[in-house]
């Protein structure tokens, strides 16, 4: 590291935080001329790409996730902190799986996997949208899907 002062090569490190999962910010003194500075390391991640329905490719955009859960839970009881949980554990997982590329159709599944059990509302907007329903009876279908899985108990709620 070179000390922004003088250019030198030599610094110690006096002090290391975290700042959050991925960075540290690290207090330094330079060897030579003794001025202190500060640095940040950031863990670079592998960028992973989309695969969208056209066969288009873009980078992966955690903010579209959140974007799509705001509108789907618009006017519902639904907190932010909801919503980022969820932002985060899609986010988490794709990290996890250690690709380069994802379909945005796997991504759209993970959402609504996540969001059944959040509020029901917005699954049925979000699915509307994402499943583009054709016409009622497909809207209709989804609905007692729904409706068999709460009877069945699963749509309690979890934790993310």
């Amino acid at each position: 590291m070179l000390c922004p002062y003088c250019e030198c090569k030599e610094s110690k490190v006096l002090d290391s935080r975290h700042i959050d999962s991925t960075s540290i910010r690290r207090r330094r003194e330079c060897e030579k001329c003794k001025k202190r500075f500060t640095t940040y390391e950031k863990i670079e991640m592998i960028p992973v790409m989309v695969i969208k329905k056209d066969g288009r490719r873009e980078a992966f955009d955690r903010d579209k996730i959140k974007f799509g859960l705001i509108r789907s839970c618009e006017k519902r009881p639904v907190p932010i902190s909801n919503i980022d949980k969820i932002v985060e554990s899609i986010d988490g997982e794709i990290n996890k799986m250690y690709i380069d590329e994802i379909e945005s159709s796997k991504i759209g599944e993970m959402v609504m996997e996540r969001l059944k059990d959040v509020d029901e509302i917005a699954y049925v907007r979000f699915a509307s949208v994402y499943r583009q329903f054709k016409d009622l009876d497909t809207f209709f279908n989804e609905l007692e899907n729904l409706q068999k899985r709460k009877k069945e108990g699963h749509g309690e709620d979890n934790d993310l």
